[in-house]
């Protein structure tokens, strides 16, 4: 071997032995505290996943059935925490970042073990209302951070848990008195009936019942008020499709405000319509349009205290919310809690899981699990109250953009809300 080749040998060796030095010394020297979210090992792995409050209630009992069962992720336990927040208001947080994502800039190993501890609470996943409410998010972390936080495709892609459109809701003695007087339930019917100068008398109905109140969620309270003005939009332009232009044209506002101005205080003030619905009956509304789990949800309420059956019709442009289960892939959760989520998510998707969302009003979006697959299913308990297995219309909302939310959310404050 000559000089030169024996030359390249030591330095090689050199260096290799520097390497391993190097990765020794920092093993025995490295503080766990500033390790990032890879280490330590936990012994308890918390997952904390931001529901939509229709699916709350199912994702709570599926999450304390799931925690009770001892799933875990690499042999560590896995404890999922449900907390309950409106789509809008979490689409508000993840805007103004309050749930204190990282800069582009910083990694979870350069922070200090105060910061890691602000991270404890970073959600890991979020299950909102609709999955336009996912693209609205991403779209401004991307904007700020220059990439994606929340996924189309790939295992951490959104994926629906469950699905749920609007409906409309009417006691029974109204809902047959616009219909016989005015014809199908529709937006129309309902600002003919709100503009009505004599009231229910002039509707086919008793003067004692006063005038027509429509019940719909407040639109600052609760992201299906929004979703209710984005169908009526749609029906009064005959389209799918609503721009800002269409929503500030002021012969749509005139009409807008006309029916608005018979949505009850009462109504207006809460983020659960369709429980107030049942709870004060005729003063939160002679009718209007819910989100058909809630409604469900809330028939046996409407029967008991009000005596009353109450009607269900679904309409010509349909809004659905399809409850993406969506996993934040930024580094503030580590690949453990990521995967921590994806099997909660699997369990939710489970045909025995999808099987007890019947009974909350929710429809499968596991397409092994029909309607009717539950003896508890609310669709079988209430068909005839017009409930339907498959819905025939297939006009569908499209879901609006960040604009258009804005625009309308301002008209409300401006003209409706008190």
């Amino acid at each position: 071997m000559n000089r030169t080749r024996l030359l390249f040998v030591a330095i090689i060796s050199v260096a290799v032995l520097l390497v391993i030095g190097t990765l020794v010394w920092g093993a025995l020297t490295r503080d766990p505290a500033n390790n990032g979210l890879t280490v330590p090992r936990p012994e308890r792995l918390q997952i904390r996943v931001i529901t939509a409050l229709p699916v709350e209630p199912w994702a709570r009992a599926a999450a304390d059935e799931f925690n009770a069962g001892e799933h875990a992720v690499d042999g560590v336990p896995i404890d999922v925490e449900i907390i309950a927040m409106d789509g809008l208001t979490a689409l508000g947080k993840w805007d103004r970042n309050d749930f204190a994502a990282l800069p582009a800039e910083v990694r979870p190993d350069d922070l200090t073990a105060e910061e890691q501890a602000v991270l404890d609470h970073f959600p890991t996943a979020w299950i909102p209302d609709s999955r336009y409410l996912v693209e609205l998010a991403n779209a401004s972390y991307k904007e700020r951070l220059g990439r994606d936080v929340f996924l189309s495709d790939g295992q951490y892609r959104a994926r629906p848990v469950a699905v749920s459109l609007f409906a409309w809701g009417f006691y029974n003695s109204r809902g047959k008195a616009l219909q016989e007087n005015l014809g199908e339930i529709s937006w129309s019917t309902m600002h003919d009936a709100a503009i009505a100068p004599a009231g229910w008398p002039e509707l086919g109905g008793e003067a004692a019942w006063g005038f027509f109140k429509l019940a719909i969620p407040d639109p600052r309270k609760n992201v299906g008020g929004l979703a209710t003005m984005i169908a009526a939009a749609g029906e009064y332009y005959n389209r799918t499709n609503i721009s800002v232009e269409d929503v500030t044209e002021p012969e749509f506002q005139t009409w807008l405000a006309e029916l608005m101005s018979a949505a009850t205080d009462l109504s207006g003030g809460s983020a659960y319509t369709a429980e107030d619905f049942a709870l004060f009956g005729y003063t939160a509304g002679d009718g209007g349009q819910f989100l058909e789990s809630d409604l469900l949800q809330n028939l046996q309420g409407i029967l008991t205290r009000w005596e009353e059956s109450p009607i269900i019709h679904y309409p010509k442009f349909i809004t659905w919310f399809d409850f993406p289960f969506t996993v934040w892939v930024g580094p503030e959760t580590s690949a453990l809690q990521k995967n921590a989520a994806l099997a909660f998510q699997r369990f939710l998707l489970s045909e025995a899981q999808q099987r007890k969302a019947l009974s909350f009003g929710l429809r499968p979006a596991n397409p092994n699990v029909p309607v009717d697959a539950s003896d508890d299913s609310l669709f079988v308990r209430w068909q005839e109250q017009g409930v339907q297995d498959v819905v025939p219309r297939t006009t569908a909302m499209r879901s609006p953009n960040r604009n258009v939310l804005l625009a309308l959310l301002r008209w409300y404050e401006l003209n409706v809300a008190p």
